[in-house]
């Protein structure tokens, strides 16, 4: 049986950062609009952490009972180990993606936004089908795309839309940058589990265009965001604070390109999703001021 450790281990605390930079940074920039709520970032945290934990369940009993988690490099899983049943874990998902649908109601309520609802239906059902259903979106190689649309574009701008009621070009920009990390998040892991997804038929970007490649990518989708912080920093000289982050970037890219594998990869996982957590906390912080 689960304990409650197995249960906190299989939400992947370590990916959680990618629920909550987009927050930060939308709100950040709602706020260089002159139209920033804490209350409502508040709203908007909790839909993503509850939609992230909802993904990241679901994601471990569709792997699970397809096989793909028989044999793991990272640490075990609850239906894979066998220490809950996919039922129970199925339904752990289920009651995820309803509390963030139940806070996303009260969030497009207070901005008089409901079409956001459509969007918000959109986000259940593409974090359900990237290992869900009977074709998988994130076994065809296009995990990262789904990461970056809805983990990227819809988070950031839907936090900035329902504090500000508009867009702009710098949300834009930021939403591209926490994106890109939040791929390279995925890529990494992926790199790490290519032996054993290709054996289980798991066709992720990592796996299609190989292990070197693989990194190559990861290091463009670190070093990109950066890139972009220069572009933002012209309206908004503050973001140069996420600069700051630039000697993590360095260790990480040392790290990956340099071959790590297998559980040595564990920690670049960790410390990829604090990296975007940084970056969503300074990029944030560097729009309000």
């Amino acid at each position: 049986m689960a304990t409650l450790a197995d249960w906190v281990e299989g939400a992947r605390v370590r990916t959680l950062p990618a629920a909550a930079a987009p927050v930060l940074v939308g709100t950040g920039a709602a706020y260089a609009l002159d139209a920033g709520s804490v209350p409502r970032a508040l709203l908007a945290a909790g839909v993503a952490l509850a939609l992230q934990i909802g993904v990241n369940y679901a994601n471990d009993y569709s792997d699970g009972v397809r096989g793909t988690d028989d044999h793991r490099t990272g640490p075990p899983r609850l239906t894979g180990s066998g220490a809950a049943a996919p039922r129970t874990v199925k339904l752990a998902a289920f009651a995820a993606f309803a509390v963030g649908g139940v806070l996303g109601l009260i969030l497009v309520a207070l901005a008089g936004a409901w079409w956001l609802v459509a969007v918000g239906v959109l986000s259940v059902l593409a974090g359900w089908w990237y290992t869900g259903g009977s074709r998988p979106y994130g076994y065809l190689g296009l995990g990262e795309v789904g990461v970056f649309i809805f983990f990227g574009l819809v988070a950031t701008l839907g936090t900035t839309y329902t504090q500000a009621l508009q867009v702009s070009w710098v949300a834009v920009t930021a939403a591209v940058g926490i994106g890109l990390i939040a791929c390279a998040l995925l890529m990494v892991n992926n790199i790490r589990d290519i032996p054993t997804d290709a054996r289980a038929g798991k066709r992720t970007l990592a796996v299609r265009v190989g292990d070197r490649p693989a990194r190559l990518l990861y290091v463009g989708m670190l070093v990109t965001p950066f890139v972009l912080v220069l572009a933002v920093a012209v309206a908004h000289p503050w973001a140069l604070l996420t600069l700051a982050l630039v000697p993590l970037v360095v260790r990480l890219v040392r790290t990956v390109l340099g071959g790590a594998s297998g559980r040595e990869l564990i920690g670049a996982l960790r410390e990829t999703g604090l990296l975007e957590l940084g970056y969503g906390v300074l990029l944030g912080v560097g729009l309000a001021l």
